[in-house]
Parts: C-alpha cells; structure tokens; sequence
C-alpha cells in the first residue's frame, strides 16, 4: 500500500467545497432535507462562486451513481462497511470525483483524506487506491435506489437512462413566433415553438435576452400544461399553486388574463421579480387554495398541484433518498382536495389541466381516474419533440424520454371541460 500523504502541515486547496460537499450528503440521507434547503449551513465558509458549484456538483453527483459507487466500494472491502459509516461517505466522494467530475487520482487523495481526520484514513486510501489500479467504471446509466425500483416498477427501467448526466438549461421564450431568431441569437436547439435548449452550465444572467425578458428559464415538461391551454385572447385563468411562476408568465404571455394564486408570499417574490423582468402581468393571490373562494368562475384553471418532485430526479438527485410512500400518500390526499375544489369554479364548457411533477401513479393516474369533468383528451399534435399521449388522453412524461438530447422532467398532466 502506498503512503499516506501528510495532511497536517496545510490545507488542500479545494477541501473546504469537500467539506460542504460532506455535509449537504449527510443533511440529505440522515436527516432527509433538499440540497437546496442543506445548502445554507453546508456552505458557510465557503464564498468563492467556484467552490460552491464544485460542492453541489459532488454531492449531486454522489446521490445520482450512489448504488453504484456502493457496489464499487463494497467489492474492495472484506467487511461490508455500514451504509452511514463516514469512511463510506468519504469514498462515496472520492470515486464520484474521479469517475464523474474527472477529478485526477492524486488530487481525490489530498483533498478525501483529510475529512476522515481520527478515522480510518488508511482504509480509505486503500479501497479508493484498490479501485483506482482496477481501473473500474461506472454503468452507462445509474442503478436507482431500491425505493424507486419498487414504487416504479417498469418504468424505472426506462427513466434510469435520463439520470446519468446533470440536465441542460432550458428556456422558454415569450413570443413562441421569435423562436427561429432566438436560435441565431443564443445557439442551442429547439424542440417546440417557444422552447431552446442550451448546454448546462451557462451563467443565466449573462445569456442575451435575459435583461430584456425576452425568456425564462423553464423545463421543456413543465411548460406543455400551460401550453395545452392554447391562447387566452382576454379570457380569465387561474394559475393554482403558482410559484415560482414560469406557467404564469407562459399563460401572460399567451394572452389570459392570469390569477396566479400561491401560499408562499416568499416563493412568489420570484414570480414578481419575473414580472417585471418580462413586462407581463397577473393578479397576484397569497392564499391558501382549499380556503380560498374566488368572486367568479374562470374561463380555465391550471393546477400544478404539490406532489413528491420526483419527476424532478435528474436535476434533484436527493428526492430519489427522501421519499417515501408516506410522503406521497399525504401528497395525493391533498391533490384529491385540491382537484374537487378547484373543478367547481370552471365556468360551463371551461377547461381544466391538471400536472404533477411526479413519477408515482398515486400523484397521477389514480388522482385523474376521480376527476367528475368531462375528460378532454390530449393530442398528439399539441406537444412537442414527437411526445405521444396514452390511450386515455393523458400525457406521462419521464427523464430518459428525449435521453439522447438531454431528457427532460417527468410530469403526469391531464385535462377536462367542465358540464
């Protein structure tokens, strides 16, 4: 076995990002919080743009091949370590580094170690030293946890594809018709009027047209429920559990006139901020919808109700450790709720869609099979990138769908007219 570096006379460059990196994995599997909400604590001290996204990158990375790079682990070891064993975690992000960041051996080694210091620094330089002279490989698409094979059965099989790379960015513009220009503009593709996708990585802010709000930064999926409501031509919608916005600003733009109704005052600052930005308009309502009542009936109602996310697993690698059935049956208990209020304020002939962010049956499938409107069914003609709708009419929607360029969300989205 090779020597163990020295660690004790300085600090590795880059240890700090390892650090956060260790943390926003362990606030995920031991205590179930989003990255998102674990990134706060995790990154204190960490203020270099640079090494937040290297933290992020690595932790992402580790919840996306976790099952693999256990399985890698697990084959250098005589005694299986324990799933929360530190050494685990630890390794876990030394092999996501070399195998997916192509972080080089030496630099895994000198920036690993030291988080395990009073531990078994010598069992770790060993399994990851074991592993490196394999020269051992990942699979071409990730080994999802035993939870979502359960729950998803088949079709588990088809989304594992989508997951093995980090989405691109996708945006939605405000005039569909400039969409050809935009391509010159920005580069990219476009899978649907309205819709470019560029490569990840690139800082938002700074594209063309951003200042202007010529577009937003949107899902290919998560647009097709606004788009299934067609133009608006002054008629009245209400946007349900509307934050961050990006449907409001899709059916603002199509010319509704949008109620963006959310719970969140703080989640709807950035729909606000959006507003602005694009010099769109809606009526703004804090409230909560199985409390509130509206004044009139609207022309269409758009739910996109509070579901599990994990339709949302290639960009949210954690949803696949922190949800259960649990979770999901509290969620679909409140969608059912949500969906018998929400279909008696239709006006006659009005038309309703309903999505979730989802992949379960119970957020979607078992959710419209209760609906009492007369169902509208999907076609074939109004989605994009040659999308198909199923035999009822209802559009699901998975991450290795579209895999080779780039995937997209899943979503489960459905729609009815009312009388």
């Amino acid at each position: 076995m090779a020597k163990l570096p020295n660690f004790l006379s300085d600090t590795p460059a880059g240890l700090p990002a390892r650090r956060a990196a260790l943390k926003l994995i362990d606030a995920v599997l031991r205590r179930g919080e989003t990255l998102d909400m674990a990134a706060h604590a995790a990154m204190k001290g960490v203020d270099a743009p640079a090494d937040r996204a290297l933290a992020r990158a690595i932790a992402g990375e580790v919840l996306r091949w976790m099952p693999d790079l256990d399985a890698l682990i697990d084959s250098a070891t005589r005694k299986r370590l324990p799933d929360d064993a530190k050494p685990r975690m630890v390794l876990r992000m030394m092999l996501a580094q070399w195998l997916r960041l192509d972080t080089p051996p030496h630099a895994v080694v000198a920036t690993g170690l030291p988080l395990l210091d009073g531990g078994p620094r010598r069992l770790a330089h060993g399994v990851f030293s074991t592993l490196s002279k394999r020269e051992v490989t990942l699979p071409d698409a990730p080994t999802l946890p035993d939870g979502a094979w359960a729950r998803w059965g088949e079709l588990a099989d088809d989304v594992a594809p989508g997951l093995a790379e980090p989405p691109p960015l996708d945006l939605t513009l405000r005039d569909p018709a400039s969409t050809e220009d935009w391509l010159d503009r920005l580069g990219g593709e476009s899978l649907a009027p309205g819709h470019i996708r560029l490569p990840r990585g690139m800082a938002v802010e700074k594209l063309e047209g951003f200042a202007e709000g010529a577009w937003w930064v949107q899902d290919l999926a998560a647009s097709i429920p606004a788009r299934l409501l067609g133009p608006g031509e002054g008629r009245r919608v209400l946007d349900l559990c509307a934050a961050p916005g990006g449907k409001t600003l899709q059916l603002a733009a199509a010319g509704w006139k949008v109620t963006a109704l959310d719970i969140s005052d703080k989640r709807m600052e950035r729909l606000r901020e959006n507003l602005r930005r694009t010099g769109l308009e809606a009526d703004i309502v804090i409230a909560d919808v199985l409390e509130w009542q509206p004044g009139a009936s609207f022309d269409a109602i758009l739910l996109d109700a509070p579901c599990s996310a994990t339709g949302t697993c290639r960009r949210h690698p954690d949803v696949l450790y922190r949800v259960g059935m649990r979770q999901i049956a509290e969620l679909a208990q409140l969608q059912s709720a949500m969906l018998e209020r929400a279909q008696g304020w239709l006006k006659p002939d009005g038309v309703m869609v309903f999505a979730t962010c989802s992949l379960e049956e119970a957020e979607g499938e078992r959710q419209a099979e209760k609906v009492g409107l007369r169902t509208d069914p999907i076609l074939a003609e109004e989605l994009p990138a040659g999308l198909q709708p199923d035999s009822h009419g209802w559009l699901r929607t998975h991450p290795g769908m579209l895999a080779e360029k780039g995937g997209m969300d899943g979503f489960f989205i459905a729609r009815w007219r009312a009388g």
